[in-house]
């Protein structure tokens, strides 16, 4: 199956979505680093979003959709950073 034709206005609204949603996670990452504890850090909740970021990345890959991949390699690398920060500080 072809991937879809998407206009200049489409990508755009790609775009500010993919800023949105994967910039709204820098800030608990930088406060999980700066106060090196992660224990408020649901390990369930980490796993779920990290796994579902992937998934959305490959999806994105398949579709040849530059605003899911860009986002979601972005959040994935966010979310694999807050996992790691959990397994290490366990506090």
């Amino acid at each position: 199956m072809a991937p879809p034709e998407f206009d200049m206005s489409t990508d755009i609204i790609g775009y500010a979505a993919a800023v949105l949603t994967t910039f709204a996670f820098v800030p608990q990452v930088v406060k999980t680093w700066r106060s090196r504890s992660a224990g408020d850090l649901s390990f369930i909740a980490l796993i779920a979003l990290t796994t579902g970021v992937f998934l959305w990345l490959i999806y994105g890959i398949a579709l040849r959709s530059a605003p899911i991949i860009a986002a979601n390699a972005t959040t994935f690398v966010l979310t694999s950073i807050s996992f790691f920060l959990k397994v290490v500080r366990r506090r």
